[in-house]
């Protein structure tokens, strides 16, 4: 097994390599403009690092959101391109689910909710049994909305650092991005156990930022 795991729902354009083991290789940039123009060449210099070739690799793994339209399209289509190129399969896990199971990894148990910035003073959002299992599907809110709703619970990712006020127990010293290491890893052991997948399919949650105007007039030349 050899995965290549990417991620760019949030502003970190993040690649790994996973062997079904443990993590080869990896690289992430925090950047919210430029996922674009970070995402290849980081995919180029994990595998360099790993001392493989593209060609080796025997399933791609992608974070499907929720995130900002145009960052997490990025992600979505380049592992799908890798996928069809390779004629491996591609795995789609919901991005939150893998900043939970990086908090777990960094040794976070019991109930909590992942939230990330979800731009127009919003968050993507989710309730977590443990770093493992999702007990909500991931919604996305204003955070003075979520206050009354997710009193007393820990609070991890970008979302609830920047919105603070909204919630009970930030913890700012867990992930607040993705990392691709922590969603190979879930990925790989979905993979032994028969755990399910997402298909590679984004999780927008609402309407793309940009969008034709209501009264735009289309003029054709006579």
């Amino acid at each position: 097994m050899l995965l290549l795991a990417l991620d760019t729902a949030t502003p970190a354009v993040t690649v790994a390599l996973h062997d079904g083991e443990s993590v080869v290789a990896e690289s992430t940039q925090v950047d919210a403009r430029r996922h674009g123009e970070l995402l290849l060449p980081a995919v180029d210099r994990v595998l360099r690092e790993a001392g493989t070739k593209l060609d080796a690799v025997t399933g791609i793994v992608v974070g499907v959101g929720p995130g900002p339209y145009t960052g997490l399209r990025v992600g979505i289509v380049t592992a799908a391109t890798f996928g069809a190129t390779l004629s491996v399969p591609v795995h789609g896990l919901c991005t939150l689910d893998g900043i939970a199971y990086a908090a777990g990894q960094q040794g976070l148990t019991g109930e909590f909710v992942v939230a990330t910035d979800a731009r127009r003073k919003e968050v993507y959002w989710a309730r977590y049994a443990d770093a493992r299992t999702r007990i909500t599907e991931p919604a996305v809110d204003r955070p003075a909305e979520l206050t009354e709703r997710l009193a007393g619970l820990t609070a991890v990712g970008a979302g609830a650092v920047l919105y603070r006020d909204a919630f009970s127990d930030v913890r700012e010293e867990l992930p607040q991005h993705q990392s691709a290491a922590s969603l190979a890893a879930l990925a790989a052991e979905k993979l032994r156990t028969g755990g399910e997948f997402l298909p590679d399919q984004p999780l927008y949650l609402r309407r793309p930022d940009a969008q034709v105007p209501a009264n735009y007039k289309v003029v054709t030349p006579q």
